[in-house]
Formats: C-alpha cells, sequence, structure tokens
C-alpha cells in the first residue's frame, strides 16, 4: 500500500540570494502537491479525475524568476492582510498605521513586499496517513507598516482522501491586524477556461464594491443578483448577466458572506465541478468569508513551465478569509490580534469525486 511522503528538491534561488525548495507532498488517494519555500506558494495540486488521470488543478509559473516577477499572486500565502485596506491607512487602539499603497491608491495583500515575496523556513512532517510541510516566518516590527512583530505558521497537509488542508496560526508582540489566505487560481479541467465550470457559493450575501474594489456600503443580499450562488450556475452565464457590479469588475471579484457558525468551525463555502463532473473540489474554512476572483485580468503573458499561457478567466480563486478594510469597518467580524491570543484559520480543498469508498481500507479524512 503506497504511504503518504514528503520530498524536497531544490528549485532555484530568491532575488535575496536565499535558495528555494520545493516540497512535494504525495497521499496515496493518488493526489499530490508541490509547495515552494518562496512565497509559500502552491505550485502544483494533482488531482486523479474520475477516469484516474492526474493533471495540476492549479495554474503556475516555470520559475522563481517568474513568481518573482509582477504576476498576480499565483498560488501565493498572502500577509499580512489579504485583500484591501482603504488608502492604506488604518487607526489601532488610537494610533493611525500607514502601509504602502499598491492597488488604485489602496494596500492590496500586504503591500508591495508582503509574504508572497519572501523566503519561508520549511520542516517535513509525516505520520499516520498524511504528508505535510511547515513553514514559518516572521515579520519584524514595522514590516510593511504593521505594528508587532509576527510569528506566522503554516501548514499544508494531504491525507488519505487527498484532502489539502492549509491550516494558519499568527501570534503577536503588540496590537496588529491580521488576514492570511491562499491565492490558488483553480481550473478543474487542467486547461483552457473555466467558463464551464459550475460554482456554488454557501452564502447569502455578499460586499458590493466601489471601482476601486473597496467595499461600499452595507453588507448586501444576493437574491436576483448575478451573486445569488445558493444553487450551482455555469460561471459563464454569470459573467454575462447585466449586473454593474459585474460589468465594472470585468468578472467576480468580491468577498462572498458565509453562513455562520460557531468560531473556529469548519463551514463548506463552495463547490466548484469541471466540465462533464470530471472532477469536483470543495472548500470548507473557518473563515467568515471567501473572495472569488475569475482571473478578469490575466491576459495570456505568463506561463507555465509548459509553455501554456493563462489567458483571462482560464481560473477561479477561492481566497478564504476575513472581509477586505475590516481595519476601518467596525460592523465587519475583527481582524486584531493581541498578545497573549493565537491567531487561528483552516481551509480544506476536499476531492468528493475520488470515489475510493470501494477500497477496504478506507479513505476517509484523516487527522491532519
Amino acid at each position: 500500500m503506497r504511504r503518504p511522503t514528503v520530498h524536497h528538491t531544490p528549485f532555484g534561488t530568491a532575488p535575496s540570494g536565499q535558495d528555494v525548495g520545493l516540497w512535494r507532498l504525495e497521499s496515496r488517494s493518488g493526489v499530490h502537491a508541490e509547495i515552494l519555500t518562496y512565497g509559500g506558494i502552491l505550485h502544483t495540486l494533482g488531482v486523479p479525475d474520475t477516469a484516474g488521470d492526474t493533471a495540476s488543478v492549479v495554474l503556475s509559473l516555470a520559475s522563481v524568476d517568474q513568481y518573482a516577477g509582477k504576476n498576480p499572486y499565483f498560488g501565493a500565502l498572502i500577509g499580512r492582510y489579504a485583500n484591501r485596506i482603504a488608502h492604506g491607512r488604518f487607526t489601532l487602539d488610537g494610533t493611525t498605521y500607514q502601509v504602502p499603497v499598491n492597488d488604485r491608491r489602496h494596500a492590496l495583500h500586504g503591500g508591495p513586499e508582503g509574504f508572497d515575496t519572501k523566503v519561508w523556513d520549511a520542516t517535513a512532517l509525516t505520520g499516520g496517513d498524511c504528508a505535510a510541510v511547515r513553514l514559518t516566518l516572521r515579520s519584524p516590527d514595522g514590516d510593511m507598516g504593521f505594528p508587532g512583530a509576527l510569528d506566522t505558521t503554516v501548514t499544508y497537509a494531504l491525507d488519505a482522501s487527498g484532502t489539502l488542508s492549509v491550516e494558519y496560526t499568527t501570534v503577536t508582540d503588540r496590537p496588529t491586524v491580521v488576514n492570511t489566505t491562499n491565492h490558488a487560481y483553480f481550473n478543474l479541467a487542467g486547461g483552457g477556461d473555466i467558463l464551464g465550470h459550475t460554482l456554488q457559493v454557501d452564502a447569502a450575501a455578499y460586499l458590493p464594491v466601489g471601482m476601486d474594489g473597496i467595499p461600499d456600503g452595507p453588507i448586501a443580499d444576493v437574491s436576483g443578483t448575478a451573486f445569488d450562488l445558493a444553487s450551482p450556475q455555469l460561471i459563464g452565464d454569470r459573467l454575462l448577466a447585466a449586473d454593474d457590479q459585474v460589468r465594472q469588475a470585468e468578472g467576480y471579484d468580491h468577498c462572498w458572506v458565509l453562513t455562520a457558525r460557531d468560531d473556529g468551525e469548519l463551514r463548506r463555502a463552495a463547490r466548484l465541478v469541471a466540465p462533464a463532473a470530471k472532477r469536483v473540489m470543495e472548500v470548507w474554512t473557518t473563515e467568515p468569508g471567501v473572495q472569488v476572483y475569475t482571473a478578469n485580468q490575466l491576459d495570456g503573458t505568463l506561463t507555465d513551465g509548459a509553455g501554456r499561457s493563462h489567458g483571462r478567466h482560464s481560473a477561479v480563486c477561492l481566497e478564504t478569509q476575513h472581509f477586505p478594510d475590516a481595519p476601518n469597518r467596525p460592523d465587519f467580524p475583527s481582524t486584531v490580534l493581541r498578545p497573549g491570543t493565537i491567531g487561528y484559520s483552516r481551509t480544506e480543498f476536499r476531492f468528493p469525486h475520488l470515489a475510493y469508498a470501494a477500497d477496504p481500507v478506507g479513505l476517509g479524512h484523516g487527522s491532519c
């Protein structure tokens, strides 16, 4: 019987001169994942389809140089603050902090030198039916304008069923704000576009945004809008909807407000199905929101190791997170982290089409 394995190989050199490693996790389900220490990037996620043919279901780039160049955060870990902070400014305990602006006068994904640009320390973890790698990073006090030294640990783990979990813990020595996520671009067909995928999001509300991507006004009901994905909807049809929010973003680039559950409890956020249902992915998370982005700005200039170009709507991001601009919105769930507390979140990418129930040993979810 195949056992879970973790392998390490060199992958190149970061602009800082630090060596970059690739960690390959293999599960006995046939799923494998490759994680880079540069940016904590999910480089590949190989998933068998219903016929047993395996393809990577995430977009990737060919080299560290490409990942370090201008690109829309392919597969990267995002911090200190995922999504946007209006004007890069927020006030915490009476002190105003300024983060560098890098997106239409606002701060995006932690600023121009966020977690996605760092080389993380890595440690392999094995045990039972899990294969995992633990990444750690210290962000010093004042890094990108954020207060407090922040220690972040992210663990990628594959269990026996082929579920990939991403677990985040953060601690700080001063009050700060934190919002972490992974920015993988998913295409369950392994190529082409995602207009023929169906998407379901378990949410009754979403956050309308202005032209600059900042939440504009209160939380809105999805009923009767292009954002009602309570039942599976063809992505291509929804992106053609006569909806001002869809038109101004040229697709989806919005945060859905997930159905509330007890703090720390996993709930399903989304279900994505490839054409002909060859692959199915469910996203489960402890986070209150999921940012859905349909790769609206990709233009085909970026390519992977096989020379395949990444064009418009060639993938969809399902970024589990707290809400954009929450440090400036007291009506949103708080992103404040204080000394003596531990920030925690967990997201799982499950593949229910892997019908291994006939396996006499069973392949249920492990304890990764």
